[in-house]
């Protein structure tokens, strides 16, 4: 029986990891869980599961769900999230909240000598460096849930690194796909919300109709894989059915396949190196599918997609401010205070400002990302 540290719960991530575990309960068990505010859809997870840890984002969640469930002990902020993680029972963490908030919770959990499911792109786009250094140091397992990074590590397996010619990262293309740039002017939340291929929490789906969400995930492949951002490749693919490809230097090309279904990597992460029957997610099939599309990409059209690179590439504290700068004009474009074009402007403004720091620690990282989301919402004044 495995014990599963979840983090972000009630997200989009958490709630397909409870369906795995939902349908695998000999083989896994909610040890501890951690979401934000919705009280709302934790409380049937929290009576369902039983976590023996539960934590909140603050204080007046806290008191709320004091008085509708009876808990021994309800933990706050990033302190509950570090305990909720190093706990001795706990043998997975899978962090799916959304952020950089995820950091310091997945840092100490590599230190606990946990195995880390990363399903929380931005804790490796933050702090890339810090995160593998202590991955390696400690000897703890990675374990990639995005659907694309799953692929390239299943693709990759057996395989040697030094065989590898480029990673190809697919990319549905976003609410968006088809608009040009002039048609993006007064684009509203609920369009941008409504993604072709899959279900995901507000922010990501944002972040997909940007193309953020791909910049994000090739920074996250660099340092999952140790690959330079040369031989990372990004290709639109509407159907979302090849979620990766690696070609190798005889010019192989291997991929992976699967309906978009989250629930797949997440098991997937759960289990490895082993499989298990997930019969709740319909299998693929090819001939009804009939046809796979594949279109360049445009970085002029997605210029989300070439600050990543150029952030990436550049370095250091770069992406730490690519992160936070997009974290929060993507929360004011939710909110409705800025419009959807405005999102990539605060991102560019920000970058082009940034004075370096070429192997930042922790603590100028935190001060870097604080500081970032404070200049960007300075904006509104």
């Amino acid at each position: 029986m495995k014990q599963i540290a979840l983090l972000g719960a009630t997200g989009s991530i958490g709630v397909q990891t409870l369906d795995v575990l939902r349908n695998h309960k000999d083989e896994f068990s909610l040890y501890s869980m951690a979401f934000g505010r919705n009280i709302e859809k934790a409380i049937p997870l929290i009576r369902e599961f039983r976590p023996k840890i539960v934590v909140v984002q603050d204080e007046e969640t806290q008191q709320k769900l004091t008085g509708e469930i009876d808990l021994p002990d309800i933990l706050i902020g990033s302190g509950g999230l570090i305990e909720a993680c190093v706990a001795d029972d706990v043998d997975i963490v899978l962090n799916a909240v959304m952020g950089s908030v995820g950091l310091s919770a997945t840092l100490k959990a590599i230190e606990a000598k946990k195995t880390v499911a990363l399903a929380n792109k931005e804790t490796l786009v933050t702090a890339g460096h810090l995160v593998m250094e202590a991955a390696k140091k400690h000897n703890v397992k990675l374990l990639p849930v995005d659907s694309e990074h799953s692929a390239i590590y299943q693709v990759l397996n057996g395989e040697k690194m030094e065989d590898v010619h480029k990673l190809i990262i697919t990319a549905s293309g976003g609410s968006f796909r088809d608009k040009k740039r002039s048609e993006l002017e007064g684009v509203i939340v609920d369009d941008a919300l409504n993604h072709p291929n899959w279900s995901m929490g507000a922010k990501i789906t944002i972040d997909s109709a940007t193309m953020m969400n791909k910049g994000l995930e090739v920074i996250e492949a660099h340092w999952l894989f140790n690959i330079p951002y040369d031989q990372i490749h990004v290709i639109l693919h509407r159907e979302s059915v090849i979620h990766s490809m690696v070609e190798y230097i005889d010019r192989s090309v291997i991929a992976q396949l699967g309906t978009p279904d989250m629930r797949v990597p997440i098991q997937y992460a759960l289990t490895y190196p082993d499989r298990m029957e997930l019969p709740m997610t319909k299998q693929l099939d090819l001939e009804e599918i009939a046809a796979l599309h594949f279109e360049k990409m445009d970085f002029e059209r997605f210029p989300c997609l070439r600050m990543a690179y150029e952030a990436g590439r550049a370095g250091g504290s770069m992406t730490t401010v690519l992160n936070a700068a997009n974290e929060e004009a993507v929360q004011m474009f939710l909110e409705g205070k800025i419009s959807f074009l405005e999102i990539e402007r605060l991102i560019e403004k920000e970058l082009s400002q940034h004075d370096k720091i070429h192997s930042p620690d922790l603590s100028a990282i935190l001060s870097i990302d604080k500081t970032t989301r404070e200049r960007v919402r300075s904006h509104l004044n």
